[in-house]
């Protein structure tokens, strides 16, 4: 009868689907993101809804295992947003049960200036130093080249993004991790599905984080992952994301380990109820079953969604070529391929127009665009209006109180970025039409300018 129910309740939502949302969308403005739902995934928000479950559940079990399958990794463990699995991953390094390994206050993780701030966030929240390495124009990620001279004795992670999906040198990266002894976290927020040398990108270090708002590419509407290989990692993490305790019973389940009666820890009485015995400050960062639900119909569509991506990419490269003039367009390493969270072009610094002057007309011509991100994050408010230690580069120890021009000027690229850079949509409901019209609309800004 049960299921019966649940059938009708199914057929009568496609029926809704196909009325509402069946026909092809067009676009009279072009966003530079989106998310691309189908059927598949309402029939699996109603079948998650008509559970009554709230918590993490059967959807979220299913879906941590498929996206740890995807990936190739032992462990993911989903959480409420990509800017939480940054805060976990780091956060998780900080435990007192990494012992020697353990990130300390005051200790310093490499990353940059140019990018999304939950990268960057984690650091400062955990009483680390941030040090900010410039960036390559054309890939935009790290110059991996400059790491190594700003590396101390108190440097103990790398952190980094991948912009865009575009990866940065692992190579250079890993092994500069291996002689350093340093702990990498990929942040692939922006480029699941990404591949290095034949490696998905976040498989690579040590912890890699995953974001599923509505622009990336798959979407819980808000949501996100961590995954590692290293089990004591996974455990640290779990523990962070699920209030701190040192259990690890999934939402409704007791007694998993065998042991919920008979420990003593910290200085509780033997037999406390492991349940409500807590080994770390932490969060409860969980997604609802609901989420994990539209997780696991778009994981499904995933490879879809990036042959759409790349090809889109593939197009605005193609039809951009006769204007490299003018612009920088996207550049590809060896052994990269990326997963095109969007496209970044660069204005030239000789070229007749201005980034602001093209995007005003991009957006007023009905083409979405986005800037990089923070630009250069030493310029946010953010910095600028508290009390933050960082470095830059191989520089002494900074505080933002003291910031001046010639700070800003050890960052040349990362400048450069924040003034001539900016982005516009591969995602997966843009079609040849769109990418044609986005091409278009820049060669005429460009035509007028001259």
């Amino acid at each position: 009868m049960e299921q019966e129910l649940r059938n009708k309740v199914k057929d009568a939502a496609k029926e809704y689907y196909q009325a509402v949302f069946g026909g092809k969308r067009e676009f009279e403005y072009i966003p530079p993101s989106g998310k691309l739902l189908g059927e598949e995934e309402l029939l699996n928000m109603i079948d998650a809804s008509l559970d009554m479950w709230l918590t993490a559940g059967r959807f979220n079990k299913e879906f941590e295992s498929k996206f740890a399958k995807y990936l190739g990794v032992k462990y993911a463990l989903s959480t409420n947003s990509g800017s939480s699995a940054n805060l976990l991953a780091l956060s998780a390094l900080t435990s007192h049960k990494l012992g020697d390994r353990a990130l300390k206050k005051g200790d310093e993780v490499i990353s940059v200036a140019s990018g999304f701030p939950t990268t960057v966030n984690p650091i400062i929240q955990n009483g680390l130093i941030p040090v900010f390495i410039d960036c390559e124009i054309g890939t935009y990620n790290i110059d991996a080249d400059k790491i190594e001279e700003a590396i101390t004795p108190k440097t103990k992670a790398i952190f980094l993004a991948h912009t865009l999906g575009n990866s940065y040198d692992l190579d250079k990266i890993m092994e500069l991790a291996e002689k350093y002894n340093l702990w990498v976290i990929e942040d692939s927020c922006d480029a699941l599905g990404g591949e290095y040398k034949g490696k998905k990108l976040g498989t690579i270090g040590h912890i890699g984080t995953f974001s599923f708002y509505p622009a990336h590419h798959l979407t819980m509407g808000e949501g996100g992952a961590v995954i590692t290989n290293d089990a004591q990692l996974y455990k640290i993490i779990m523990s962070y994301r699920d209030w701190g305790r040192d259990c690890c019973c999934p939402p409704g389940k007791d007694g998993v380990c065998g042991k919920r009666f008979t420990q003593q820890l910290g200085n509780l009485p033997y037999g406390y109820d492991h349940k409500y015995t807590y080994s770390h400050v932490g969060y409860n960062l969980k997604i609802t079953d609901w989420q994990a639900a539209l997780g696991c119909s778009q994981i499904d569509k995933l490879d879809g969604f990036l042959k759409i991506r790349r090809r889109n990419a593939e197009l605005l490269t193609e039809k951009l070529q006769d204007l490299q003039k003018y612009l920088i367009l996207p550049r590809i390493n060896e052994g990269v391929t990326p997963s095109w969270f969007g496209y970044l072009i660069s204005v030239k610094e000789d070229a007749p127009f201005t980034k602001q002057e093209m995007v005003e007309y991009l957006e007023k011509n009905g083409v979405g665009t986005r800037q990089l991100f923070a630009g250069n994050i030493l310029r946010q408010p953010m910095i600028t209006e508290n009390d933050i230690d960082f470095r830059i580069g191989g520089s002494r120890i900074i505080n933002s109180k003291d910031l001046t021009e010639e700070h800003y000027k050890l960052l040349p690229n990362t400048e450069f970025i924040m003034n001539n850079t900016f982005w516009v949509g591969t995602f997966p409901a843009l079609g040849e039409k769109e990418i044609s019209k986005i091409a278009e609309t820049i060669h005429s800004f460009v035509r007028e300018s001259n």
